[in-house]
């Protein structure tokens, strides 16, 4: 998604920069400590997602935020806990009370690639991960599976033997894989569903070169889509 931050205190804007640095899914165009100066940049270049301060000379944050796209999705971000009921007035995604902190940065962010999910207006074709401090592209029809450990995943691929691995969380990622083409089957496995060769009466998917079982938070949804694709 791309983004832009608005704050008027630069060490916060630094943090924010910082974050969304570590957050793959995100794609900084520019930021702003003026608001007069980010509505005009906004104009000519609209973004997904606007890291908005709401506290700040001459535009404040609910105010710009009312001169923004329908379809822009907002985090505000602030040191005044008051203005969380405004935020709704807006269908702010998320509020962010300073000081931030990362996991609660991240969290706001995965709501926002749910909602897009929602919507209906992201198809992923390809998404970027970082893979050993650098982005790495990938391609959704690429992937066979995907694997979680802790707060790391691997991604395993068809073009080549050894998965990358990379600091996200599951619901991270099945929130950015398009739900019709990947599930869910284990805590830990993501499948790419038009890779399966087969499916035991286990209830175990073969793929790739791995054996991965459906666990029963998961075999109804599974099942209801076998049922649906069998003839």
């Amino acid at each position: 998604m791309t983004c832009i931050i608005i704050d008027d205190e630069p060490l916060a804007v630094k943090l924010l920069e910082s974050f969304v640095a570590r957050t793959p899914q995100l794609q900084l165009v520019s930021s702003f400590t003026d608001s007069v100066e980010a509505i005009a940049a906004l104009r000519q270049q609209p973004v997904d997602l606007v890291f908005l301060d709401i506290q700040m000379p001459d535009l404040d944050g609910m105010e710009l935020a009312h001169m923004l796209p329908a379809e822009t999705m907002i985090i505000f971000t602030t040191a005044f806990k008051e203005y969380a009921f405004d935020s709704y007035e807006v269908s702010a995604v998320d509020f962010l009370l300073k000081p931030i902190r990362y996991n609660k940065f991240l969290a706001a962010v995965e709501k926002c690639e749910k909602r897009r999910v929602e919507k209906g207006k992201w198809r992923v074709e390809s998404l970027f991960i970082r893979v050993d401090g650098e982005l790495r592209q990938l391609q959704t029809d690429d992937i066979l599976y995907v694997q979680g450990m802790k707060d790391y995943v691997m991604f395993y691929l068809l073009s080549q033997p050894r998965p990358l691995i990379t600091h996200l969380t599951m619901k991270a990622v099945e929130d950015m894989l398009p739900a019709e083409r990947f599930m869910r089957v284990h805590r830990s496995y993501i499948v790419a569903l038009d890779k399966i060769r087969s499916i035991d009466r286990n209830d175990c998917i073969y793929i790739g070169q791995e054996i991965i079982h459906v666990t029963e938070a998961y075999r109804e949804a599974f099942q209801k889509y076998i049922t649906e694709k069998s003839i």
